[in-house]
């Protein structure tokens, strides 16, 4: 138990230093500060990320390490398509989609095959990235932009995979559920709004 808290406090120090600059105008919002901080600003994408973690220590397996990098990896692939002007249809209802979708699955505990789970969350990340990068200041270092919002996100992942299996340590897989359906239930209030 010590080992997970120790582990959740080192991801959430990587975090907080993007909350004292998130601010316009405040530190390095053009580069790598403003990309650390991009996840961290909306409930959406804040709830996605921790999605993707929690699924995947509740799935297990190859999915602990496979779910999580291929969600950054084609997040990072997405995150250069409006750089190069292309455009994606259903971005921001697909971001909705994903978090409502997440939080279903792990409130009801499904288990994909890893294909399907890592093609489907992939499909997610092709969207948040997609928002990600047409969000980026036009005075930003694209390299630097895209490394601080691949290591929020990563961190975010992380920080799910540490609740989930600390809850399975301590046989507390309910609440696991729980947190999804709280994240399904943001899915909801996003389509509301």
């Amino acid at each position: 138990m010590r080992r997970l808290a120790g582990s959740l406090g080192a991801a959430a120090a990587l975090l907080l230093p993007s909350v004292a600059c998130a601010h316009t105008g405040t530190g390095d919002v053009g580069g790598f500060m403003h990309g650390l901080a991009h996840p961290l600003g909306g409930l959406d994408h804040l709830c996605a990320m921790l999605a993707v973690g929690l699924w995947a220590a509740q799935t297990g397996g190859r999915a602990l390490w496979a779910v999580p990098l291929t969600f950054v990896g084609v997040m990072t692939l997405g995150g250069m398509l409006p750089l190069l002007d292309i455009g994606l249809p259903f971005v921001e209802p697909g971001i909705v989609l994903s978090v409502l979708l997440l939080g279903v699955l792990i409130a009801a505990a499904v288990r994909l095959p890893l294909w399907l789970g890592s093609s489907m969350v992939g499909l997610f990340a092709l969207w948040h990235g997609h928002a990600h990068g047409a969000e980026m200041p036009e005075n930003a270092s694209g390299i630097g932009y895209a490394l601080g919002f691949m290591l929020a996100t990563a961190s975010l992942h992380l920080a799910g995979i540490g609740f989930g299996l600390g809850m399975q340590r301590l046989a507390r897989e309910r609440l696991v559920r729980f947190a999804g359906a709280g994240i399904a239930l943001c899915g909801v209030y996003l389509v509301t709004v």
